[in-house]
């Protein structure tokens, strides 16, 4: 879901920095042939993950998610050529997937996938990250985002997607995934010692970082 018209989102992505051709590829691909291809971010998130990447210089990231790995490269794109990626997930088809693309981009080197549950791979890392990009099963976003600030850089930022949930988080009660994003978002809210803003691009993006 987007919260600004289509032809609006399709001018900005017209006017930003373009993903590479290999992802373009893994786009056009999972949309026409990939089971819930709606979980992809598309373009203008892609865009933004990317610009803020540069932005704070980021050279380590962890990504609960991966789907078909299109984030994952657009991130890994925008890293140095020293950095490291690793991405969760545990669907073992679309991973496949993602690898595949993966190993087309001279990027791909920078990618590490961790084919497990998100708190079980979470289990065998240690370490501080630059940014943390949380796109898994919504249910685990509240210990997710725990999770991540134990583990954030210092100046660090974190990047959680679907903290709109198509407006649903506007009530509580809805359902369990809804009310867990709501529990995410009020942890962010209440956090001290950081800065935190939510967007509403595509499906709304919350971003936290240390101050």
């Amino acid at each position: 879901m987007s919260f600004v018209p289509l032809e609006i989102e399709e001018y900005c992505i017209h006017h930003s920095t373009h993903p590479s051709k290999v992802a373009k590829d893994l786009m056009h691909f999972t949309r026409s042939s990939v089971h819930g291809s709606n979980m992809l971010i598309g373009e203008m998130e892609g865009s933004v993950l990317k610009f803020l990447i540069k932005l704070g210089r980021v050279k380590t990231i962890i990504e609960l998610g991966t789907y078909t790995g299109y984030s994952a490269l657009v991130m890994a794109e925008a890293l140095p050529d020293d950095g490291k990626l690793i991405t969760i997930d545990l669907n073992p088809e679309t991973s496949k997937i993602a690898q595949s693309y993966w190993d087309q981009s001279p990027h791909g080197k920078k990618i590490q996938l961790i084919l497990k549950p998100g708190l079980q791979a979470l289990e065998t890392l240690k370490g501080e990250y630059d940014l943390f990009f949380i796109d898994a099963d919504k249910n685990n976003y509240p210990n997710y985002l725990q999770w991540a600030l134990r583990h954030l850089s210092p100046h660090g930022l974190i990047i959680t997607d679907n903290t709109l949930w198509s407006g649903k988080v506007l009530k509580s009660g809805v359902d369990k995934q809804t009310d867990s994003i709501r529990e995410h978002n009020e942890m962010a809210r209440l956090l001290e010692g950081y800065t935190k803003t939510l967007l509403p691009i595509r499906d709304g993006m919350y971003l936290i970082q240390k101050n």
